[in-house]
This record gives C-alpha cells, structure tokens and sequence, in this order.
C-alpha cells in the first residue's frame, strides 16, 4: 500500500513494527509491518495478511497511527496532530480572549504552515498553525492561545442577518 508520509521520521519505521490503521467511520485495526520503501515521494507499506488488492482496498481512507508510548520526543514548539485535536482554540486579538472552537483536524500541504480545523458554534475556522499567531499550547488543559489577525475568523464566519438581507437589497444606484 503507498501512503502520504505526515511524519518527520520516516527512519522509524525500520524499529517500528506494530502499527494501527484508523479508518474513517472510527474503527481500529492492528497491523504488523513487514516491509517498506519509498515510492515517487510516497511511502509503500507490506503488512502481514495483507496480500490482495481487496485486503489492501479495506485500508484506502486510513490514517496509519503509531501507538502513543511509541512515540519520539518532539523538539520545543513541535507537536503531534492527535495531541492538536480537541483543544479549544482562544483568540486573545480582542481586548477580552475568547473561545472560537475546538480543533477537529490539522490539514496539510496548502502552505508553509499545516491549517487548524477549528469548529465553533457558528462556523468551520481554518487557521494557520504558525509560530506568529501561537500564544501558548497546554495540551495537558486541552487548549490553544493564538492571536490572530483582525478579520481571520470573519473569513469563514456565515453571514449576518443584516448582510444577508443587503444581498437582496435592489442597487439604487443601478440604471
């Protein structure tokens, strides 16, 4: 199976053998690796009792975990995606901090910086996880300090009642 690496190590697997595959809808199977290489800036993976194309298809759509006592030391201002996920996320760009979602995801590649998926109450933030906007990361308290440029969060944010009703408005200024 060829994966997208996300991982800075990819010199670990040669140690790791244990691995675990989260599929979308929340399951978690265990698999033992076998072999590995790298393939046109992918990684190719053999797994024990993985050896059809319709054993490898029940794996498309995963996320390949190492287990969490597995895990190296990061460097400071490093983090693990899973740690990421479920920390409330604070704006501290007003006078007053406040709460504008809980992180879901980190995507990657559209950027220098990897995107926070943040979910609030009223909209889907994508945040860049960059050195500039972070305050201070508690992963023991589940949250993230940011601050964040004026408008960022408005990017996404839906539209007001107000706006939408100027959206209807007739241009008076129209001929």
């Amino acid at each position: 199976m060829a994966a997208e690496l996300h991982t800075d190590f990819p010199e670990r697997f040669a140690d790791r053998r244990k691995l675990f595959a989260l599929a979308e809808n929340g399951s978690r199977r265990e698999l033992r690796l076998e072999e590995f290489w790298p393939h046109q800036g992918r990684m190719v993976f053999k797994f024990a009792g993985v050896d059809s194309i319709g054993q490898a298809e029940e794996l498309v759509g995963c996320e390949l975990q190492v287990p969490r006592a597995q895990r190296i030391q990061l460097d400071p201002g490093a983090f693990y995606v899973s740690d990421l996920v479920g920390c409330e996320a604070w704006d501290h760009s007003p006078a007053i901090p406040r709460s504008f979602g809980i992180v879901a995801d980190v995507q990657f590649g559209s950027g220098e910086a990897p995107l926070l998926v943040v979910r609030g109450p009223r909209a889907e933030h994508l945040v860049p996880f960059a050195a500039e906007y972070v305050v201070a990361v508690d992963l023991q308290g589940k949250r993230l300090d940011m601050r964040l440029p004026e408008g960022m969060l408005a990017l996404d944010a839906p539209l007001s009642d107000e706006e939408k009703r100027d959206q209807h408005r007739p241009d008076r200024n129209r001929s």
